[in-house]
């Protein structure tokens, strides 16, 4: 059974940055998609960023040019350095993988129904 296991969260100031971890373990796919979703309080899970076993990556709009997501594939890591941070940004945030490549990024970053891992999340609080 493959966990996620996420850290790194924490709060900061409006501009400041945060670089969270999500440790797989368990985990034998050669053909992947590990991601980034956040939940604020009274809002649905959006995805934020994904990342393909080839090192392939997208990001919603409303992250692109603060965030970027980068996998490690010896340590079966994932990683969102998240610069910039806005209040906006204050949210759980989930790590979760896909065993496989048959939906596309789109739809994977589109929507968390699709995705069978999740880890426990981690909390990111921006202050103003």
């Amino acid at each position: 059974q493959v966990q996620l296991v996420e850290s790194g969260g924490g709060a900061v100031q409006s501009g400041g940055s945060l670089r969270l971890s999500c440790a797989a373990s368990a985990f034998t796919a050669r053909r992947f998609y590990m991601g980034w979703f956040r939940q604020a309080p009274g809002k649905e899970r959006e995805g934020v960023a994904v990342i393909n076993s080839d090192g392939i990556a997208i990001h919603a709009d409303s992250v692109k040019g603060r965030f970027t997501i980068s996998l490690d594939s010896n340590k079966n890591t994932v990683y969102l350095q998240m610069n910039t941070l806005l209040p906006e940004d204050t949210a759980l945030y989930y790590c979760a993988a896909i065993l496989s490549w048959r939906l596309s990024f789109a739809q994977v970053l589109g929507d968390p129904q699709y995705w069978e891992f999740w880890g426990q999340g981690t909390q990111v609080t921006v202050s103003s």
